[in-house]
């Protein structure tokens, strides 16, 4: 991923941005005030849950803002094309660019983003070459999280002894049956929607295919050699290492595979 920031001035998608951090914010705060920190006190949980709730919402957040801010594949004004790679650009009939095969014009943003993927207005940014991968980091912790909190809401009233020292003045817990059911309820439909997006981002990339292909109906079987899912994923994620998969806090760096094989559609 490049090091530039990348801001969209969209208020449809700052409202969007702005929900998804409010409900992060909303479970941080109130999962461990009610659940995690009583039931730890009296001895129900072990640290290790405490910690592994905070890891996974750090996990989230880190994605979720280098997505928004992350440069997806914007392309320069005049981009240099080597002689050896001019038959696989193109000319953009929107902005009158040259560019890769496979890049497409976002009339949001209004420029063309390298191997775009969708514009997604949850992170108010596309999804492109150089923050796919934060984007399926988000998603698959997204999807821990929202797990992680259904399964502290359910084991909160049907697993967990009850709290002895709880206190009732406190809003948290004089409210406490309100706050849970808002977090199950936003849990639910979060994990719900977050499954199916990463279900098909994950098809994706296993075939090589991004959405606006899928929707275009652009990319035949034929149109390109078929890779292996690991050669597909090593290229979004920027490594072959595929611990570093699953960490947001690094810089990728594409790798060098032959350009026609990358790019031509």
């Amino acid at each position: 991923m490049g090091r530039r920031i990348h801001f969209v001035v969209d208020p449809q998608g700052w409202c969007c941005l702005g929900l998804i951090i409010f409900v992060w914010l909303y479970n941080t705060i109130f999962i461990p005030k009610v659940i995690l920190f009583p039931h730890y006190e009296e001895g129900h949980i072990s640290v290790v849950a405490i910690l592994c709730y905070y890891i996974c919402s750090l996990f989230c957040i880190a994605s979720l803002l280098r997505a928004s801010v992350a440069d997806p594949g914007k392309l320069p004004e005049n981009p240099k094309i080597p002689i050896t790679e001019r038959e696989y650009w193109e000319l953009c009939n929107k902005c009158n660019m040259m560019r890769p095969k496979r890049s497409h014009h976002c009339s949001r943003c209004g420029h063309c983003v390298r191997r775009m993927d969708h514009h997604c207005p949850w992170i108010n940014n596309c999804v492109g070459e150089d923050n796919h991968w934060l984007f399926l980091q988000l998603c698959f912790y997204t999807q821990i999280l929202s797990s992680y909190t259904l399964v502290l809401d359910f084991c909160h009233y049907y697993y967990f002894l009850p709290l002895k020292k709880q206190n009732g003045d406190v809003f948290v817990f004089r409210h406490e049956l309100a706050l849970l059911r808002i977090s199950a309820f936003m849990g639910l439909i979060i994990l719900g929607g977050i499954s199916g997006l990463f279900y098909t981002q994950l098809m994706g990339i296993f075939t090589d295919t991004t959405s606006i292909e899928k929707m275009s109906n652009c990319c035949e079987d034929t149109s390109r050699p078929r890779k292996p899912w690991q050669q597909t994923f090593s290229e979004v994620f920027g490594t072959r290492w595929k611990i570093l998969w699953f960490i947001p806090f690094r810089q990728r760096q594409p790798l060098r595979v032959p350009y026609h094989f990358a790019n031509h559609v």
